[in-house]
């Protein structure tokens, strides 16, 4: 899962890096504005930002401000500290992720298109219900791991 997880991620970047490349030179040298090329850089742009974001996750990296850790002193507080901070998280997230699931329901029902290509944005709007769902999974996995060092006495 990690090497599929890289690839795709560096899949995307360059997808979207070659995209502005290409829009840099022929709108800004060439003269010669390419029509549609924004729209089309939506999808790998969207899911690039999602899949980074999931990817935080599964590796656990997020940006967090723990300044209680500078307060609890010992490995179990720090333990602790962290279940209490995933239970947030997936609170959260569920929320949002039931949020994800109606926008979802409504982009099916209502088809949009993008206004020059006519490309269907459902496939672009999939992606946070698809990203909220596996940050959620991987919530549910650093959780299960916190609680299972708590047990042990040992650190995640």
């Amino acid at each position: 899962m990690d090497t599929f997880a890289k690839y795709l991620l560096t899949a995307l970047i360059c997808v979207v890096a070659l995209g502005q490349f290409v829009q840099v030179i022929t709108r800004y040298v060439l003269q010669v504005p390419v029509m549609g090329l924004e729209e089309t850089m939506l999808y790998p742009t969207l899911w690039l930002y999602i899949l980074g974001s999931v990817n935080a996750s599964r590796e656990n990296t997020h940006i967090r401000a723990n300044v209680l850790e500078i307060v609890l002193k010992t490995e179990r507080g720090h333990t602790i500290l962290a279940i209490v901070g995933e239970v947030i998280s997936l609170i959260v997230g569920l929320w949002l992720l039931s949020w994800a699931w109606d926008y979802t329901r409504y982009a099916w029902r209502v088809w949009r298109e993008s206004p020059t290509l006519y490309i269907p944005t459902f496939y672009s709007d999939i992606a946070l219900l698809a990203g909220l769902g596996l940050m959620m999974a991987y919530t549910c996995w650093h959780l299960w791991r916190h609680i299972r060092a708590l047990r042990k006495g040992t650190s995640a």
